[in-house]
């Protein structure tokens, strides 16, 4: 254990809006809060003012080219940096800057750390190849029991290694009744829906895999049944314009004109599921972890998720929400009906074992907190004890 504060470097593509990214502020925070220094290398993006507000130091560096030649120039790029800066350990979090970190690491002997975020297939060995940099690291974070089962059947990563560290949703935020009715007449005025409407919200970007085009269906089915009295916000930004597009013609075949909104990107998701009945993600593959479950559950409504990957963690099927099979836009109809039909009594009970259930595993706090603890593992530091005192006292 050295004297000095240690210095960690994270390294990703850029500060887009992504979990991903998130993610890497939320541990710049920690650092800075546990005493130490926190570098993020990557491009900038939306979050580099949040990167900045927590007290971290933004190094601009294009660790996105997937040339095996870019690769190797931004290794040394990440060798100056180590030395310049006395870094004492790098977490890569993507797999193009964990390979340059991986190079760096090696030659100036430092610890690599890394998150394996996504689901990142691999039907072919180049692919796989390619994905093995995430499972390389002394330390290697899956963000779910779900991902770490690939990494142990898949890679061969150890237990020694390997460290199960789920994403997380901010408490502070996520809290029902702190939201201001201010906030949710805005959203509910934004998105032109009527406060007393039970409101479905599927929080996601419009793209096919995700599953809007089952929830259309689904909804299509439940108008049959449920008529009146219901309202669902799709909000997300439109990835795909001809997805989009289709979605809004299936729309208008099925009547729903008058059931379903475009909301695009929301900007207050504690309002949003505030206003909402029911949160739904209803996704055509598995989730390697799917934070906006976590986010309703945390604020106590009621969720819709698919019986596969990571949601079969966020969800306890029956007790915190429900779970249906993917693709399956009948049963997905039949879970919303039985939501929106529960009584006020059931649904409370839900909302009290979903929000104990988010808290007791989901926190951002006890995200950080077990991530600085990896940190603690390699360098013999302090950092998680110091940030969980400066938590405590806030």
């Amino acid at each position: 254990m050295t004297d000095r504060s240690p210095v960690i470097l994270q390294v990703l593509p850029a500060l887009g809006t992504g979990g991903l990214e998130r993610g890497a502020v939320e541990i710049a925070a920690a650092i800075t809060q546990g005493g130490g220094t926190a570098l993020v290398a990557s491009r900038p993006g939306r979050l580099l003012v949040q990167l900045r507000h927590a007290g971290a130091r933004h190094i601009e560096l294009d660790l996105k080219t997937k040339s095996p030649f870019a690769v190797l120039r931004r290794a040394r790029d990440l060798q100056a940096i180590i030395r310049s800066e006395g870094v004492d350990l790098v977490h890569a979090r993507s797999r193009i800057p964990a390979w340059a970190a991986w190079i760096a690491c090696r030659r100036e002997n430092i610890p690599l750390v890394t998150t394996w975020h996504g689901v990142h297939e691999a039907k072919w060995r180049a692919k796989k190849f390619y994905n093995s940099i995430l499972a390389r690291g002394v330390r290697v974070i899956a963000i779910s029991e779900f991902i770490a089962r690939r990494l142990r059947s898949e890679y061969a990563v150890p237990e020694s290694r390997l460290r199960v560290i789920p994403r997380g949703a901010d408490l502070r935020e996520f809290t029902p009744g702190t939201v201001s009715g201010e906030r949710v007449q805005k959203l509910a005025e934004i998105w032109r829906v009527p406060v007393e409407a039970r409101i479905i919200l599927m929080p996601a970007r419009l793209t096919a895999w995700k599953g809007q085009g089952v929830l259309v269906e689904a909804l299509g089915l439940l108008r049959l049944r449920v008529d009146a009295g219901w309202i669902c916000v799709l909000a997300g930004p439109e990835n795909d314009r001809k997805f989009s597009r289709r979605l809004q013609q299936r729309v208008r075949e099925l009547g729903l004109e008058e059931h379903v909104r475009f909301a695009g990107t929301c900007t207050d998701m504690p309002a949003a599921c505030e206003l909402a009945s029911v949160v739904v993600a209803p996704s055509l593959r598995p989730e390697p972890f799917g934070r906006t479950l976590v986010e309703a559950q945390m604020m106590g409504c009621p969720v819709i998720g698919t019986a596969q990957g990571a949601m079969m963690e966020t969800i306890l099927p029956g007790v915190t929400g429900l779970v249906v099979p993917p693709d399956d836009p009948q049963a997905l109809a039949d879970a919303l009906k039985r939501i929106l039909e529960t009584d006020d009594g059931a649904l409370d009970w839900l909302a009290e074992k979903a929000r104990a259930h988010a808290i007791a595993n989901y926190t951002t706090t006890l995200m950080q907190a077990r991530t600085l603890g990896v940190y603690d593992e390699l360098l013999g530091t302090r950092l998680r004890e110091t940030f969980e005192e400066y938590s405590h006292d806030q």
